[in-house]
């Protein structure tokens, strides 16, 4: 069993021998949010990091704590903290294209390899500057069922609504 699978119960465990009594599904301050499946919660939660200058990570501690922040989040959310991973490398490094950050290509490969149940940023639209690279990112998560969670919310990329509104956001930066 990999680190990333959950799916199995721990050797010594009981075994289900038929249906399983379903679990409530609340977080610390109340009900999770429906979007949030345990198959999600199965997988990572990513919160990615970034600001994009020296100048900015340097002048805006406040912006910087509350992205980091966001890990506590995901784990009031029910995700473990183990199972909560902070991506950091792209701090002070523009967002207009991928190729230098190697903290959003890590993300990237995370996605894709089926790691993740949920990316979480302060502004997701910020995530990227370059709408290629945001709307690739959206696409891999809508293929790999990784939910995208900001501030403002929750939102399925596999859901037109949801990918409607990611859409309008990131048009608006």
């Amino acid at each position: 069993m990999s680190g990333h699978d959950r799916t199995r119960p721990p050797a010594g465990a009981p075994q289900a021998t038929g249906a399983v009594a379903p679990q409530p599904s609340t977080v610390a301050n109340g009900p999770r949010p429906a979007k949030i499946t345990d198959r999600h919660l199965n997988k990572l939660a990513i919160v990615y990091v970034r600001q994009s200058s020296p100048q900015q990570v340097f002048d805006h501690k406040e912006s910087r704590e509350r992205q980091y922040a966001m890990a506590d989040h995901a784990v009031a959310l029910g995700w473990p903290s183990d199972r909560v991973l902070v991506i950091d490398e792209d701090q002070g490094r523009s967002g207009r294209t991928s190729g230098q950050r190697l903290g959003f290509q890590h993300l990237l490969a995370e996605v894709t390899m089926d790691h993740v149940g949920l990316v979480l940023g302060l502004e997701l639209c910020r995530l990227s500057r370059s709408s290629k690279d945001w709307y690739h990112l959206v696409e891999i998560c809508g293929v790999f069922g990784a939910l995208l969670a900001d501030q403002d919310g929750f939102y399925d990329p596999n859901d037109a609504n949801d990918r409607l509104i990611l859409g309008l956001r990131s048009s608006m930066r």
